[in-house]
């Protein structure tokens, strides 16, 4: 039931999300499409509520409700990014907005546009490491929490793999290749060249 249900959350945030842009830019309704888009975080809390229903009622956790917080954790985090995204692009392609601003490729803007994506997938790594605390903290010392436990450990893994992506880009930024060489590397080349 937990995974038809984290299936439909999924299915129901693009349907709202498609309804919410169809609404705004096709039917020029935009308070309606607001209303429409500010439904989504009530999937979330339907997933959230179940679930607890569901370990309330004696159901013994396991990896369905650990995907279930870890679900919860990342839409909470990552939803509002997802429907800007794509109203970025909606609006480009057929409201004659301004085109998509492309992330930054190169040298300090880069290293801070990695900061902020690592910052965001471990703010939904937290949000899914406390929901997952939460449950075993409600499921108790009695019951089979080691799913749960599992799943916080997959989530510091992610916080991990973000820093380390993150700071490799604080300690080896990515240079421009248009840049061109440092200052009297063409002399030193030129005079080479004589030899």
């Amino acid at each position: 039931m937990i995974v038809g249900l984290i299936i439909a959350c999924e299915v129901g945030f693009w349907v709202l999300l498609a309804a919410g842009l169809a609404l705004r830019y096709l039917a020029k309704m935009r308070k309606t499409s607001v209303a429409v888009l500010l439904c989504e975080p009530v999937l979330e809390l339907v997933l959230l509520v179940v679930t607890a229903v569901d370990l309330k009622n004696g159901a013994v956790p396991d990896w369905k409700h650990g995907l279930a917080a870890v679900y919860i954790g990342f839409s909470v985090t990552m939803g509002h990014r997802v429907i800007t995204w794509v109203d970025v692009r909606v609006a480009h392609r057929f409201a004659g907005g301004p085109p998509p601003v492309p992330k930054p490729k190169y040298g300090l803007a880069r290293t801070v546009h990695e900061w902020k994506e690592a910052g965001r997938w471990i703010l939904a790594a937290g949000i899914a490491m406390a929901l997952l605390q939460g449950a075993v903290w409600y499921v108790g010392d009695d019951g089979d929490i080691g799913s749960l436990r599992d799943w916080q450990l997959k989530m510091l893994f992610v916080v991990g793999i973000n820093v380390v992506i993150a700071g490799s880009y604080t300690l080896w930024p990515k240079r421009d290749p248009r840049a061109g060489a440092p200052a009297g590397d063409g002399e030193r080349t030129e005079a080479l060249s004589k030899h």
